[in-house]
This record gives structure tokens, C-alpha cells and sequence, in this order.
């Protein structure tokens, strides 16, 4: 069964929200990655809202909206080096095998803009979520990797060891899980 299909409705509400928060940071008609799509929905939404042509792919095709798509392994991007105006990371790197690679391979392609949203395990609800939504992942989705969540500041740590320049960021709450944005500049 696939899963997107029975979330899809929370999803669907969550992508303007994203693309607004978005609005000052990709251009319209933009070339977007969306790396780790997983049912395309995020895509699709940052598709149409920024008249944006996008791509998405992941380590399986899960898409239950029609984009175009391609299968990575998890860790190299089969794209040329700065093909891609922005690439929007959300909600992945906490199910990455290898977060750092993803990173490094954002980095590579993208020309202005790396847009990352990610949970974060900070405070004891927010913390208890992150397990809950972990362990659910893994077993419902099939995640070959163990979900990891990293706090705030052990993200910004990470960025600034890759060579990525943090040039926003936002806190979002979202009860009961806390919830960042980061803006990096390829």
C-alpha cells in the first residue's frame, strides 16, 4: 500500500504554507530539485506556485502526483554540476543513510538557493514526536535507512563544515513538533 496516499490531504495543506515561506528566496520560473520528492505532492505544489519546471527524485518511485522523476541511490545526484536554480530538501535528511553526502551533492547542483525544512527534536514532546514519526517512517514507508533527527544547532554545525552559508533561518511550531527553515546559499 502506499502510504502518501492516506496522508495525502495533511500534505496537501502543509505545501502552500511551504511555498510561502519560500516566496522571497526562488524566483518564479525557476529549475527546482526536489530531492527526496517521495509522493510528489511538496513538488507539484512549488511547481505550480512558482511556475517552476521541477524534478523530483528519491530511492524509490512512491509518486502519487505525476512529476518529472528520476531514482538516485541515496547519495550521488545524476545531474550536472549548477543545473538547478534552487533545490528544496524537505523533511529528508532525517531519513538519509548519509545526510552530509546529500549535502555536499545539493550543493553541487544548485546554482542559488538550497531550501531545507527539517523536525527538530528539541523540547520533550517535540523529542517524543520525532521517535514516534521515526519509527512509524521506517515501518510503514519501508525507510532503508535509521530515521536520526539532529537539534538546531547541530545542523548549523553541519552546514558550516560543508561550506554552506546559512543566510536564514525560521522556527516554525507546529504542535508537538518543533520545526526549522533553513536557507542555503549554494
Amino acid at each position: 500500500m502506499n502510504y502518501y496516499r492516506a496522508f495525502y490531504p495533511i500534505y496537501k495543506r502543509a505545501t502552500k504554507k511551504m511555498c510561502l515561506e519560500c516566496e522571497n528566496f526562488i524566483e518564479r520560473g525557476a529549475k527546482i530539485l526536489d530531492l527526496g520528492c517521495g509522493a510528489g505532492i511538496v513538488a507539484k505544489a512549488f511547481q505550480d506556485f512558482f511556475q517552476a519546471e521541477v524534478i523530483g527524485v528519491d530511492i524509490k518511485d512512491q509518486r502519487v502526483l505525476q512529476i518529472p522523476f528520476r531514482i538516485i541511490n541515496g547519495r550521488d545526484l545524476p545531474f550536472p554540476t549548477k543545473s538547478f536554480d534552487a533545490v528544496l530538501i524537505g523533511y529528508v535528511l532525517h531519513h538519509a543513510k548519509d545526510p552530509n553526502a546529500l549535502l555536499i551533492e545539493a550543493k553541487r547542483v544548485c546554482r542559488d538557493k538550497i531550501v531545507i525544512f527539517e523536525d527538530l527534536p528539541e523540547g520533550l514532546l517535540s523529542e517524543i514526536s520525532c521517535k514516534i514519526h521515526g519509527f512509524s517512517f521506517d515501518k510503514f514507508f519501508g525507510n532503508p535507512s535509521k530515521t536520526s533527527f539532529k537539534k538546531e544547532k547541530d545542523w548549523e554545525k553541519n552546514f558550516n563544515e560543508l561550506g554552506l552559508n546559512l543566510i536564514f533561518k525560521k522556527r516554525k511550531h507546529n504542535f508537538p513538533v518543533k520545526k526549522e527553515l533553513f536557507i542555503l546559499g549554494a
